[in-house]
């Protein structure tokens, strides 16, 4: 699947708007019904009052009852397939962007394209978030919100070292080696081995793809050429220049924010949503944290992975019609908005996201840049979610830092499993 990038389409309609003239105006039956809801928990910290508050919009509405249960990401994808199994789903559900394709294979989610057709909100849906919630063309997964990755850094140290931002990978790697040079303390950039969606950037600014379709054969592109030179100026970063740290090694992105956040690194690759946490974690580094996309190898900027969410409704509700008025109250209009602006993310409404890039702060706009310009996303495929779960990449990663294989042999092994999985029936 080739990388899209996002456009920067400013609509008149506002996010109001849109959901005032949605298709939740024509009511429901929904008096003395309750919907069960999953929400992935940690996304936003005033989640309970964001939801006691939309509960309240919700039944006045409908008429119905919210009831919200907050489930852990960790534990999310069994507890999904567990609940398809057994018949026990919610009504509707947060589902991570890679996930929706594979539980709408499984039969388990309701198609909501004419939902979102009538409610007029075709074509004004974030592509990136779109695409991955497709099925055969069909849609499953109603955009909520995105976010991206990109560099986020310290300026006061990059300030005291006269370290301008980078805007070339070659100018990356000298921001690295000045930074370990004048602060031999700090971990200039950690290279982290259990956080595929780092790896994915590299892979892409030199070109390569994670995997490509060729009628229905799917075929990995993590041994190409490009996508070797990428993963190898990234491992090189700290076998080489010593840009990383032999513990990051087996470091999950929540490790690189928490050493961050602890003083302990200079720039690292992280979401949009982790310059708050970083806040609340070090209030004294309040005033130091700046961001940049990650540069491109020659110019411009580097792809970088496109995450989010989206909402699900399930085969197994007995309304489903209510069950669209919760998805198109939270997805467009103020709710959409708020939740975004609270967990650090991107809303899933193209004009929502017009109104956030136009009146981003300093470190948001070059998240808003990295999405807008250089959004992708992942093969969209139910079994790319098997591919995960097997740590394909992340075992690449490992065992080139580790010493175990070099670059060469650790993508070849890494896309013989890739294209294994992907095709199998």
């Amino acid at each position: 699947m080739k990388k899209r990038h996002l456009p920067l389409a400013i609509l008149a309609t506002a996010a109001l708007g849109l959901s005032a003239c949605s298709a939740g105006d024509s009511g429901t039956g929904g008096d003395g019904e309750t919907l069960d809801v999953w929400i992935m928990q940690g996304t936003n910290t005033e989640s309970e009052d964001f939801f006691d508050r939309a509960g309240e919009a919700f039944t006045e509405r409908t008429g119905a009852t919210l009831n919200v249960e907050m489930v852990q990401w960790a534990d999310a994808h069994d507890r999904f397939v567990t609940a398809i199994a057994g018949g026990t789903t919610p009504d509707v559900a947060e589902t991570g962007t890679t996930w929706t394709a594979e539980f709408a294979e499984a039969g388990a989610l309701a198609p909501i394209g004419d939902y979102v057709t009538e409610a007029g909100l075709d074509g004004k849906l974030v592509e990136g978030l779109v695409e991955p919630g497709k099925l055969d063309n069909e849609l499953y997964g109603m955009p909520w919100y995105a976010g991206v990755r990109s560099i986020v850094y310290r300026t006061d140290i990059f300030e005291a070292a006269g370290i301008a931002e980078p805007g070339t990978w070659e100018q990356f790697r000298d921001a690295v080696l000045k930074l370990k040079t004048t602060n031999p303390d700090l971990i200039p950039f950690p290279v982290a081995g259990d956080a595929e969606y780092l790896t994915y950037p590299w892979v892409w600014g030199a070109g390569g793809e994670v995997a490509t379709k060729s009628g229905d054969t799917w075929t990995s592109g993590l041994d190409t050429p490009e996508a070797r030179a990428g993963i190898q100026f990234y491992t090189d970063l700290a076998l080489k220049d010593g840009s990383s740290t032999t513990g990051a090694t087996t470091w999950k992105e929540t490790d690189v924010l928490d050493n961050f956040a602890q003083g302990k690194v200079g720039m690292a690759m992280m979401g949009s949503w982790t310059p708050a946490t970083i806040i609340e974690k070090n209030p004294e580094l309040e005033g130091k944290i700046g961001s940049f996309p990650v540069p491109g190898q020659k110019d411009g900027i580097s792809p970088s992975m496109l995450g989010g969410s989206h909402l699900t409704m399930f085969e197994t509700t007995k309304d489903k019609d209510l069950a669209w008025e919760f998805i198109d109250l939270m997805t467009t209009g103020e709710f959409a908005t708020e939740w975004a602006t609270q967990s650090g993310y991107f809303p899933g409404e193209t004009s929502a996201l017009d109104a956030t890039v136009a009146n981003a702060d300093e470190i948001t706009e070059a998240f808003a840049d990295q999405m807008v310009e250089a959004g992708a996303y992942l093969p969209v495929t139910p079994k790319f979610g098997a591919v995960q779960a097997k740590k394909t990449t992340n075992a690449m990663i490992q065992s080139i830092l580790s010493g175990e294989k070099n670059v060469e042999q650790a993508t070849a092994d890494a896309a013989a499993e890739m294209t294994e999985i992907l095709n199998e029936k």
